[in-house]
C-alpha cells in the first residue's frame, strides 16, 4: 500500500514537473554598425532549452512580409502554438526558430532583405545578425542544422538567400514568395517601395536559375526547396515561372498549390506543412 502510495506521489510529481516546462518566445534586439541602429528580433526557444545547457538544437530563420515585422509570425500566425502542437505530438524535432525585423523605423518606409539605397539589409544579416544569433543562443552552426523560410517578400528573402547561399542552408520553405516582380506591375506612389521593388527584381530568384552555370546548380541541388502558393494568390504567376526554371535546371523541389489566397490564414496553415518538412531535413 506505502509503495503505491509512494508511486502515485512520483508520479504526480514528474507530471508536475513536465507542466512547468514552457517553450517561450523572447524579444531580443542587436545593434547594426551596417543599418546604424537597433534592430530587433523574435526567439523561439523549445520547452527543454533551459533543462539541458549541453544541449543546441537547429535554427530556422522565419521571415514576414512587406509590412510586417520580427512579432508578425506569432501574433497574426500563432507559429508558438503550431510549434507547441507539433513538437509535443512528436511530429517535429524541438529547434529555435528566430524572427528577423526587416521593416526600418526610421525611415519607416524602408524595408525588404536586399540592398538598396543606404538600406544595406541583406549585408547585415549574413554579416552581423546570424553570426550574432548563432553565438547567443545554443544553435548547431551548420548547413545540416540550419534552414530558412518565410512568406511573400519574406519567402522571395528566404529563397534568394539560401540561392547565394547553399553552403549555409539545407532547406528553404518559400510560402506566396515574392520571387520576382511581374512584367507591367504599376510602380507605386511612394518612391521607396518601388526602389524595395527595384531590388527584388535584381535579385530575382527566377532569373537567378535561368541564368546559373552547371556548378551553380549543382551547389542549389544541395538545398531542400519546397515552394507553397495558394491558387487564388495573386503572386502564383511568378511562382510558377521559379518552378518551371527549377525543372527546367533539374533541380528538385517539392510543389504545392492549395486553396487560398495572399492571406494570414494560409500562412498559418502552411505552417503544418512546413515545420514537419523542415524537420524531416535536418534529422536527414
Amino acid at each position: 500500500m506505502k509503495r503505491s502510495v509512494l508511486v502515485f506521489i512520483f508520479a504526480c510529481m514528474a507530471i508536475a514537473v513536465s507542466a512547468q516546462k514552457k517553450s517561450s518566445m523572447l524579444t531580443d534586439s542587436l545593434y547594426s554598425d551596417v543599418l546604424k541602429g537597433h534592430r530587433p528580433y523574435n526567439v523561439y526557444l523549445p520547452k527543454n532549452y533551459q533543462e539541458n545547457q549541453d544541449k543546441s538544437y537547429p535554427v530556422l530563420y522565419l521571415l514576414h512580409g512587406l509590412n510586417g515585422d520580427h512579432e508578425n509570425w506569432n501574433s497574426r500566425g500563432r507559429v508558438k502554438e503550431v510549434l507547441d502542437y507539433l513538437a509535443a505530438s512528436g511530429e517535429i524535432r524541438e529547434m529555435i526558430v528566430v524572427f528577423p525585423d526587416a521593416d526600418a523605423d526610421i525611415p519607416k518606409a524602408k524595408h525588404g532583405y536586399f540592398n538598396y539605397q543606404d538600406w544595406k539589409y541583406e549585408d547585415f544579416f549574413f554579416q552581423e545578425f546570424l553570426p550574432h544569433v548563432e553565438g547567443r543562443y545554443r544553435i548547431i552552426a551548420d548547413k545540416g542544422h540550419r534552414a530558412i523560410a518565410g512568406l511573400s517578400m519574406g519567402g522571395g528573402g528566404a529563397t534568394a538567400y539560401a540561392q547565394k547561399h547553399p553552403e549555409l542552408f539545407c532547406a528553404a520553405y518559400a510560402m506566396s514568395a515574392l520571387v520576382d516582380i511581374a512584367p507591367g506591375r504599376e510602380p507605386s506612389k511612394d518612391a521607396l517601395v518601388n526602389a524595395m521593388r527595384e531590388s527584388v527584381k535584381e535579385n530575382s530568384c527566377v532569373a537567378y536559375v535561368r541564368n546559373a552555370d552547371d556548378q551553380v546548380r549543382q551547389q542549389l541541388r544541395t538545398v531542400k526547396w519546397f515552394v507553397d502558393c495558394g491558387d487564388d494568390d495573386h503572386l502564383l504567376g511568378v511562382n510558377l515561372d521559379f518552378v518551371r526554371e527549377m525543372h527546367s535546371a533539374r533541380i528538385p523541389l517539392e510543389f504545392r498549390v492549395r486553396e487560398g489566397a495572399h492571406v494570414w490564414e494560409y500562412w498559418h496553415s502552411a505552417l503544418y506543412i512546413c515545420l514537419p518538412f523542415l524537420s524531416r531535413t535536418f534529422d536527414r
